[in-house]
């Protein structure tokens, strides 16, 4: 079997999410991190769910969890890649830092960005159903930076509140499909320049290793080594995340199938749409984890 695994990013968490997922160490370590008894009634708050430091370190939690507990069922993936935050759990999974360093890190990456926040508040804006040339334009005359570009055609701009205002109601206007993310910052923004340079020395302090896997960063391509690694996902936080190109690195991989664990089925529509000719499916879509297995193993290599 040659598969990819794909960790989801910020914004679609639901307190249904990973139905199949069991109450483990690394679920607990990460309740006691928020200080919560159980998670999925601390999701069930809007509020609570959509600030930054829970959601990071809750969709940080959960993916280990949710991989340590699919792992021993399947063989090692072939390619790995995180959407935003998810790369914390894809770097842990590709065997570049342990789980508890993950997990350790995902407070600590939200609360340098909200330090940046705090002086810059910001969000982002998710824009499709526009030409590429029109889509850069919305961007220069919201005075927005790119943020993330799933596709030529699809895209999440970055920027103050005002600006992300100004862009929503020139680009409904234009006829594009518009949706206000959950997020209280500008990630991956120039405006978060301070934040990943403080996160670059919270790194400098962990171990990293070499990844094991395949692994394809938002930032840096193909990650192969520790020092590259380390400079990545502390780079991914002001830079674009370059999704389509994600996608594309893996797909040369010649997988069979792509897995995306966390919530939702955000990054397993967009591969859908890409490339339907492999398929992908999201651990949301199943009700256990010898399901997930299953489905796997039913694209096993002839």
């Amino acid at each position: 079997m040659s598969f990819a695994l794909l960790f989801s990013g910020q914004g679609t968490q639901h307190p249904a999410m990973l139905p199949w997922l069991t109450d483990d160490p690394l679920v607990r370590n990460m309740c006691a991190r928020l200080g919560v008894d159980d998670w999925r009634r601390a999701l069930a708050d809007p509020q609570w769910a959509e600030r930054n430091g829970n959601a990071q370190t809750l969709l940080t939690g959960l993916a280990l969890a949710a991989w340590a507990q699919l792992a021993p069922l399947v063989p090692p993936p072939a390619a790995v890649a995180g959407y935003s935050v998810g790369e914390l759990a894809a770097f842990s999974a590709a065997g570049v830092i342990d789980a508890g360093a993950a997990a350790a890190l995902a407070p600590q990456r939200a609360a340098a960005m909200d330090r940046c926040a705090a002086r810059a508040p910001g969000g982002l804006l998710a824009v499709s159903g526009l030409s590429e040339q029109k889509l850069e334009q919305l961007r220069i005359d919201a005075g927005l930076e790119l943020a993330i570009r799933n596709g030529s055609a699809s895209v999440v701009l970055g920027g103050p509140i005002a600006a992300l205002n100004d862009a929503e109601r020139m680009a409904l206007a234009a006829g594009a499909q518009c949706t206000r993310l959950r997020v209280n910052v500008a990630s991956h923004t120039p405006w978060m320049r301070e934040a990943a340079e403080s996160f670059s020395l919270v790194l400098a302090q962990v171990p990293f290793h070499a990844p094991r896997a395949v692994l394809f960063s938002n930032a840096g391509d193909r990650i192969r080594d520790a020092g590259s690694a380390r400079v990545a996902l502390a780079a991914q936080i002001a830079q674009t995340v370059r999704w389509d190109e994600c996608m594309e690195n893996i797909m040369a991989r010649q997988v069979r199938c792509v897995l995306e664990v966390g919530p939702g089925q955000a990054l397993s529509r967009m591969w859908n749409q890409r490339h339907p000719g492999v398929p992908a499916r999201a651990c949301d879509d199943f009700r256990s984890a010898a399901a997930v297995a299953a489905w796997l193993n039913s694209h096993a290599d002839p």
